[in-house]
């Protein structure tokens, strides 16, 4: 069996690794890169706009026989780990002929963010699903999918075998979530035999850990920071961390307020109130639904004006919002700053859960003004969606791999500082698991 890390071997994000056993070829995620090779931030929103040719010309596409070109034979498949942006942010580029593997809720939440969030669908009559801990066999791969925790649902770590080896993939994954008991579920089920290679996503060694807080120490700070808010509380959050998603609704349902949730939110809890115990918008329930104006003006695009007509009788309109600004903790995004005619309520609260570094950009910079001329504040209220440092350790530790590859870090040496059994490749390096 023949690993080469294509993307990802010295950055965070961009994942793309090609796993190869005789003639069957398969790709473990298809990632847009989110940093430059100065670890500045990408305009991801530029790129997902280019073409397959512009990509190829920037070195955005990784160099994958057969992948995003016809001049060779394609690889066999392309396994998805999870649905965010830096894992298959290139997957319209990919060859049309490549079955994609995938959990269902990756394909949930790949149509949700497809249709509102301009991110890249995934195509039904290629999609295979993975069920987890359902092995599926891929011409000499048997590959097992196992459910893991990162801040967004339906993520998988894949354990991959062939030639007598195995091969773990962590995928993004985290200890301090909601479902803590998905890491000891994986150390559990691998324990019986020796995992030959692991390719670990190691995002903390060279990012700070930030806040330590658990998901659940989070709700318990958000719904404090709610019931002590005197106005309007915006909670501004990825409606696909079903984590942080719960925590507001658990907030506002503790303090006594009606969580309205934008259309994008609102359906993703549609989708998975069979899998979750999501309350659902009601006309006067605990969940409304608000429509942005943005949405309204694009409703024509990827059938939105069907998801708006869905929960049209739990909709709620910002004039009712503003009568009684207090009773409401609402999904806000910077893009709604026109909704309010750039004025919130006085002492409005905007609950932000997101990466700090979104904070920089000019919608941001304006939203923290407006909240100012409001007498309003802004409160960072986030945990990471990746394993911290000590927890990296700790799994490791506990799987106890023959050999740890480093992957989805700027740091991949400072594995090195904890294991005595690192491998470090350089992308495009192929490695035969031993």
């Amino acid at each position: 069996m023949e690993i080469t890390v294509h993307r990802g071997s010295k950055e965070v994000g961009g994942n793309c690794i090609e796993v190869r056993s005789g003639e069957t070829r398969i790709v473990l995620d298809i990632g847009m890169p989110l940093f430059d090779e100065d670890r500045q931030a990408l305009d991801t929103f530029t790129l997902r706009r280019k073409s397959t040719e512009d990509l190829k010309s920037q070195g955005i596409l990784p160099n994958v026989p057969g992948l995003f070109d016809n001049d060779t034979p394609s690889p066999d498949a392309i396994l998805l780990s999870h649905a965010h942006l830096d894992h298959t942010g290139l997957l319209n580029h990919a060859q049309d002929v490549i079955p994609i593997y995938a959990s269902s809720g990756t394909s949930k939440m790949m149509l949700a963010g497809s249709l509102f969030a301009g991110q890249v669908e995934l195509p039904r009559e290629r999609f295979r699903e993975i069920k987890p801990e359902a092995p599926v066999t891929i011409g000499n791969f048997t590959v097992t999918g196992y459910a893991v925790d990162h801040s967004i649902f339906g993520c998988l770590a894949f354990l991959i075998e062939a030639e007598g080896k195995r091969l773990l993939y962590s995928g993004d994954l985290r200890s301090h979530g909601r479902k803590p008991g998905m890491g000891k579920r994986l150390i559990e089920a691998l324990n019986d035999k020796p995992i030959d290679a692991m390719l670990m996503e190691g995002t903390h060694f060279g990012f700070p850990d930030g806040n330590l807080a658990t998901e659940y120490e989070l709700e318990n700070e958000i719904t404090e920071l709610v019931g002590d808010c005197e106005s309007l509380a915006l909670a501004s959050f990825s409606p696909q961390h079903v984590d942080r998603l719960v925590a507001f609704i658990r907030a506002a349902k503790k303090s006594g307020r009606t969580f309205v949730a934008d259309v994008y939110t609102a359906f993703i809890m549609h989708l998975l109130q069979h899998e979750i115990p999501l309350p659902q918008p009601e006309p006067n329930g605990l969940v409304r639904v608000y429509v942005p104006q943005t949405l309204k003006q694009s409703s024509h695009r990827k059938g939105r004006a069907k998801q708006i007509e869905r929960f049209r009788e739990a909709e709620i309109t910002l004039a009712e919002i503003r009568e009684a600004p207090e009773k409401y903790l609402m999904v806000f995004r910077a893009s709604m700053l026109d909704d309010f005619d750039r004025q919130f309520p006085d002492r409005t609260a905007c609950l932000y859960s997101r990466w700090h570094g979104y904070l920089e950009q000019p919608e941001w910079r304006s939203t923290q003004q407006i909240l100012a001329n409001a007498n309003g504040c802004l409160h960072d209220v986030h945990t990471s969606g990746h394993m911290l440092s000590a927890d990296i350790v700790s799994f490791v530790n506990e799987l106890d791999p023959k050999t740890i590859i480093p992957v989805h870090t700027f740091e991949p040496g400072h594995f090195k500082d904890y294991f005595h059994n690192v491998t470090q490749l350089q992308d495009g390096e192929p490695h035969q698991v031993e």
